[in-house]
């Protein structure tokens, strides 16, 4: 149980890095099709750049924590509320479970459900690791 946060924070940080450095670059097929489908043309790219350095951040704070034993709590949350976002957008008629992963070669995109089946696991690990935090994060708060 004694390594179990740092365990925890090492994996939710790499799919962090993983899913956040996607971000940047070119066009992403699942902001392009939120954009399309919803008629909110800022989600490609402001809000696709917006969620990559949340993701960044949230890895760092929680990278962090594992060699100084601070802040992992609040990375956890900002991981949740990344990854919850994501949920949301899956669960919605803008995206779906079934999301775009990649533009197809003769135009539109090519779909899988594989995306929505990373952020629940991650979204739970990251309430997990919240809740092994949660004394450091009601300290922050002044409780």
């Amino acid at each position: 149980m004694k390594y179990l946060p740092a365990i925890l924070g090492i994996l939710v940080a790499a799919f962090l890095l993983f899913m956040g450095v996607q971000k940047f670059g070119a066009a992403n097929p699942v902001f392009a099709y939120i954009a399309a489908n919803s008629g909110i043309e800022l989600f490609e790219p402001v809000i696709r750049l917006v969620v990559g350095v949340s993701e960044i951040a949230a890895a760092a704070l929680i990278l962090l924590a594992t060699f100084t034993g601070r802040l992992r709590g609040l990375g956890a949350l900002i991981s949740a509320g990344a990854t919850g976002g994501a949920l949301v957008f899956h669960l919605s008629p803008w995206l779906g479970i079934n999301a775009p992963v990649a533009f197809a070669p003769g135009g539109g995109y090519e779909f899988s459900p594989m995306l929505f089946m990373m952020a629940v696991p991650f979204f739970a690990l990251s309430l997990v690791l919240a809740w092994l935090d949660r004394d450091a994060l009601l300290k922050m708060v002044g409780r």
